[in-house]
């Protein structure tokens, strides 16, 4: 069955797909980094070769591998391998702590760990903690060098067959609320989001967000399983996008609006030949208006932003180039997904009104790794029954079913018994000449319960007082709304994924609104 055969039905598995791929693609580009390129063929021959060694070591169906390293052709070609052994893959982030890094090996239960130089440094200090095998995808003394371990060349795995509802990877959750949580994404809810047709067999893909992040594998995986070309980036940087772009004629990028706004800044963003973009694609963060009217108007080919959680659930999209007026808004359930807004006492809310986001579809995690009451958790039923997902966002559809995002839930502050969402004054903040960007929290207060505090960073060149801005901001808000401090900032603290760390601002403010 080729390649284009299996897409068509109604479950197969990537690491086959790429195989009829290769069958068909043998000499043309799979994975480019700095270093090197490889070919279908020769990703497919390195798939088999460490999916043999992991058999060999005694890694099972459905069991865990886990790889923390820099992004590279090793470590994609291994994502893919540990797939084709029938194994679960968790992906973790460098930027954790020791500590974390710790947690989260032992909570999946890996067999194997593939680190770099990089990590292995991290670990020093808890390296004895470490019992499972290690392997060096980049050769250092970090583990058992990559070329070391694997099988040898011509070697195949035994063939596994994968149930849909099998864990295909476990991304944990960055830990900024609290202890990671392993989110099991299963082969099936994977299998919808390749198949959507979004990139095409001569897609050209950069990834510019790191392999262990949810929103660079639903870019990666469906690229490489529709026989396109993946141009890696170790580590994002706007001048090195906008030259890769331009040299590999790049095709197809999905950016978190952080890294739209450093690219759009560049005075020189002009000057590059980005006319072979057909399609570009934002999510993970609030992404402004203001600058996807700007990518709209200056950068070509269409733009989707995609609304949705590592968990699944139900997702949005908004297409921006055929919606210019609905910027402000995260676009409509995309289709086969339903979302819905419910109140506090877990009723759906009348149409307009505000309520928390909950969406079902194919595509929803199995649950939180040993976590079921966390499961429980992050689960709403209908009154018929249906599994939904709750975001934790709260949101309003509008009369065209277009869903506007007010806050996260978490986020929303209650003030002396009023609910104030700190995007309405995060809103109102940025519209001062001197601002770049700005994040409301609601800090604790003996006679309000909660009031609002403002962090904000400047536009470089800019200068204005805290008190001064505060004071302009404050005449044009509601008399509830009004921030009870304001501190100016270098920049905003955020996750490798562009969303700002409310809580380390929260947590870190010693200011005059809770003296």
């Amino acid at each position: 069955m080729s390649a284009e055969q299996l897409l068509t039905q109604e479950f197969g598995t990537l690491a086959d797909v790429i195989r009829e791929q290769a069958r068909d693609l043998k000499d043309k580009p799979a994975l480019i980094d700095a270093r090197r390129t490889i070919t279908y063929a020769e990703l497919d021959e390195l798939m088999d070769r460490i999916a043999a060694a992991l058999q060999r070591d005694g890694v099972g169906k459905a069991q865990v591998a886990a790889v923390c390293a820099t992004t590279s052709v090793e470590y994609g070609a291994t994502f893919f391998g540990i797939l084709r052994a029938g194994a679960v893959v968790a992906p973790l982030a460098p930027s954790s702590t020791p500590e974390s890094l710790v947690m989260m090996l032992n909570d999946s239960g890996a067999k194997v760990f593939f680190l770099d130089a990089g990590v292995a440094k991290q670990l020093e200090g808890v390296a004895g903690q470490i019992a499972v095998k290690r392997v060096s995808l980049d050769g250092s003394d970090a583990g058992v060098p990559f070329e070391a371990w694997l099988a040898p060349k011509g070697a195949r795995p035994e063939p596994v067959e994968v149930d849909p509802d099998q864990g295909f990877n476990i991304i944990y959750s960055s830990g900024t609320t609290g202890a990671p949580k392993g989110i099991v994404q299963p082969h099936r809810m994977r299998w919808g989001q390749i198949r959507r047709g979004v990139y095409p067999a001569d897609a050209v893909t950069m990834i510019s967000t790191p392999l262990y992040s949810n929103t660079t594998l639903v870019s990666y995986l469906p690229t490489i399983s529709n026989g396109g070309t993946v141009v890696m980036m170790p580590k994002f940087d706007a001048e090195q996008f906008l030259k890769l772009s331009e040299k590999h004629r790049v095709t197809h990028a999905m950016l978190v609006p952080v890294q739209y706004r450093r690219i759009m800044e560049r005075a020189d963003f002009d000057s590059y030949d980005l006319s072979s973009f057909k399609m570009k694609f934002s999510t993970s963060a609030p992404f402004s208006p203001e600058i996807k009217a700007d990518v709209l108007k200056r950068w070509p080919g269409g733009l989707i932003e995609y609304y949705g959680m590592t968990e699944g659930g139900g997702s949005c999209g908004l297409v921006a180039h055929e919606y210019p007026d609905k910027l402000h808004t995260v676009g409509k359930p995309l289709p086969g997904h339903d979302i819905r807004l419910i109140g506090e006492d877990g009723v759906e809310v009348p149409q307009g009104e505000i309520g928390e986001v909950v969406g079902r579809s194919g595509a929803m995690m199995v649950g939180y790794h040993n976590q079921p009451g966390k499961t429980s958790e992050a689960e709403w039923y209908s009154p018929q029954g249906l599994r939904y997902i709750r975001t934790g966002d709260v949101g309003r559809f509008d009369e065209d079913g277009f869903l506007t995002l007010m806050d996260r839930k978490k986020d929303m502050i209650i003030s002396g018994g009023f609910n104030i969402y700190p995007s309405d004054l995060e809103a109102e903040i940025v519209t001062h000449p001197t601002v770049l960007e700005a994040a409301v929290v609601g800090v604790a207060s003996d006679r309000w319960g909660e009031t609002p505090v403002a962090f904000v960073a400047l536009k470089p060149g800019q200068s204005i007082e805290a008190e001064t801005l505060r004071e302009a901001v404050n005449v044009k808000l509601g008399k509830t709304q009004r921030l009870a401090d304001l501190i100016l900032v270098d920049h905003l603290p955020r996750s490798h994924i562009g969303k700002v760390l409310k809580r380390d601002l929260r947590d870190g403010y010693k200011g005059k609104a809770t003296a």
